[in-house]
């Protein structure tokens, strides 16, 4: 059997921050589970970058099931988590299931990568603190707040927690991201 990551995600998520890191992990030969505040099918989103918006723009994006809720996750069962972007953040930052989840993947020392909004997760209750990540770019004094040093840059490796700003850093985020699982989790 493969070893298990977890993305945790919600209605509203950036659909590249979701779908880039569960097929690439999917590539690597993890299995790959979508846990949201319940099992139904989410609503991503895009969101674009538009020359003369002050902001990224946002549009309706893919659908996709989610395969358990978060009340339903046992985090002993994963290597490792994934925390995507967009607008899902927001909500799922104040979800007790949610803070325990992530809880276990920094108390255990296990690879976590975040992209995007993904921090705001990861501020709550502590978890960054002490920590170097990026964000998107916006999210600077919510990290500083939180005790976090913010860097912008494309992939920000700091232990086993691996950040990057938004879905145009992919490549660099990901690859990290892998070369950290393979140290740390590999698949068998």
């Amino acid at each position: 059997m493969a070893a298990k990551i977890l993305i945790v995600t919600g209605d509203a998520a950036e659909s590249l921050e979701v779908f880039y890191p569960y097929q690439r992990l999917r590539e690597e030969g993890y299995e790959v589970h979508i846990a949201a505040p319940t099992k139904k099918t989410l609503q991503f989103v895009v969101h674009d970058f538009v020359d003369g918006f002050d902001t990224y723009t946002e549009k309706a994006g893919y659908t996709w099931p989610a395969d358990l809720a978060v009340a339903d996750v046992d985090p002993a069962d994963y290597v490792a988590l994934v925390i995507p972007g967009g607008r899902a953040p927001e909500y799922l930052r104040n979800n007790a299931d949610v803070q325990r989840i992530t809880a276990h993947f920094f108390q255990a020392d296990k690879p976590v990568a975040q992209i995007c909004h993904g921090p705001l997760i990861t501020l709550v209750g502590g978890t960054l603190a002490g920590r170097t990540t990026a964000a998107y770019p916006a999210l600077e004094p919510d990290v500083t707040s939180g005790g976090a040093s913010f860097v912008d840059s494309e992939a920000v490796v700091d232990g086993v927690v691996v950040s990057a700003r938004a879905w145009p850093d992919h490549p660099a985020w990901m690859r990290a991201f892998v070369e950290v699982l393979r140290e740390k989790a590999p698949v068998d």
